[in-house]
């Protein structure tokens, strides 16, 4: 038994060799898009190069030690260095001296990354189990899980929870910042490179953590613009006698309206669920769980526990007929 558990182990330890030397992921730390994604990796290259350095040091200094001093049978014991006054003066500078070498470039990216961008774009961000919320006051925009943003433009995140603590994290733009029910706390990102980054709470808060992602969608200044003339539309109002009219009538009528918003159509009294105002510019529904697909809406309306487990949103019992309807309506929310 012993034998197959050591070869487990071992095998569990190669696959996870193996996986560090897979192909880039969406949240690689390693592969920065942004200055303060930068600034983060180029703290961390060398304090990492710096902890190596001495851990070899260590471990040849004990293997040293072993094979030095041990025990030839002689009774001959070692000679002690107890109250060596410089050599302890020695082994406790050197440290310091390491410490303060790491401790100084390092408080000063921290207050660097935590100092508020003056002139960036203002983006309030709300933590709820289990999406992210993204009000934009200035362009008067609320959405979920998607954050649009222009590129080489400073980000000034200001964020909340409306439950529990939660974690901002996108690793290729930024460092992770928590986000606590009762206080504001604030996150400065920004892209220099056009593309969409990936991002995931990092701290637990409950069933449904693992599935509450981000997604970050860098565009140029003039798409962006654009999107927020769009944003700033009123919801496309569905011809009578279509599937979608009738997908609006089972929103108004099925409960959809005590949770989710959308403006000029139905105004939630509390916010305890994204804004679908334009949902269908979003590529990713359910927290960032699941795409904007037909099979992957048709999956969610069906029953939403099943797809992502914790979620508040109910199964309904809705026949197909109903989620085909609800689906075309959706559909119009560009």
């Amino acid at each position: 038994m012993n034998r197959l558990i050591r070869r487990a182990l071992l095998a569990a330890l190669f696959a996870l060799l193996l996986a560090a030397c897979g192909q880039a992921t969406p949240m690689d730390s390693f592969a920065p898009a942004g200055p303060e994604a930068h600034r983060i990796l180029d703290l961390t290259t060398p304090v990492f190069i710096i902890a190596g350095v001495i851990f070899l040091l260590v471990e040849a200094a004990i293997v040293f030690a072993v094979w030095k001093f041990r025990d030839r049978g002689d009774g001959v014991e070692p000679k002690q260095i107890h109250g060596n006054n410089r050599l302890e003066l020695i082994w406790t500078i050197i440290p310091a001296l390491i410490l303060a070498g790491v401790a100084i470039p390092t408080v000063k990216a921290v207050v660097d990354l935590t100092t508020r961008p003056s002139g960036g774009l203002e983006v309030k961000v709300t933590g709820h189990q289990w999406w992210f919320e993204f009000q934009y006051p200035d362009q008067d925009i609320t959405t979920g899980t998607v954050l649009v943003i222009p590129v080489g433009t400073p980000v000034d995140l200001e964020m909340t929870s409306a439950d529990v603590v939660h974690s901002f994290w996108v690793p290729r733009l930024a460092g992770k910042r928590d986000v606590i029910p009762g206080q504001t706390t604030y996150l400065k990102l920004q892209s220099d490179e056009i593309g969409e980054y990936w991002g995931q709470c990092a701290e637990f808060c409950g069933l449904g953590h693992a599935n509450m992602r981000i997604r970050v969608q860098v565009v140029s200044q003039q798409d962006f613009d654009a999107w927020v003339a769009d944003q700033e539309q009123p919801a496309v109002e569905p011809a009578d006698g279509t599937p979608a009219a009738a997908g609006k009538d089972l929103f108004l009528n099925k409960g959809c309206t005590s949770c989710h918003v959308i403006d000029g159509v139905s105004d939630s009294a509390q916010v305890v669920a994204p804004n679908l105002t334009h949902i269908a510019s979003r590529d990713v529904i359910a927290g960032g769980s699941l795409n904007f697909t037909e099979d992957d809406l048709k999956a969610w309306l069906a029953n939403p526990p099943a797809m992502k487990p914790g979620s508040y949103m109910p199964n309904l019992h809705l026949s197909s007929d109903d989620i085909d309807s609800l689906i075309a309506y959706l559909e119009t929310l560009k």
